[in-house]
C-alpha cells in the first residue's frame, strides 16, 4: 500500500502564532513539563518519519479540539 503524503503547502488548520510561542516556551527550560515534552518529542522524532509525525500532529490537534 502506498503511503499517503500529508506534508504539503496547503493545510486545513491554521497555527495561532501566540499559542505556538507559548508551546515553545512551555517546552523549554527546567520545568517538569519541558522535560516531559522534550523527552516525548525526542522519542517520536527518532522513531517516526516526517510524514508520520505530521499525521500524529494533526491527530493530536483533532483530539484536543474534541476534548472538553
Amino acid at each position: 500500500m502506498k503511503e499517503i503524503d500529508i506534508i504539503g503547502a496547503e493545510s486545513v488548520y491554521c497555527i495561532d502564532e501566540i499559542q505556538l510561542r507559548k508551546a515553545v516556551k512551555l517546552s523549554q527550560g527546567d520545568s517538569p513539563s519541558a522535560t516531559k515534552i522534550q523527552s516525548a518529542k525526542n522519542i517520536l522524532q527518532a522513531d517516526l518519519s516526517r510524514n508520520e509525525l505530521a499525521a500524529l500532529a494533526f491527530l493530536l490537534i483533532d483530539d484536543l479540539r474534541h476534548h472538553d
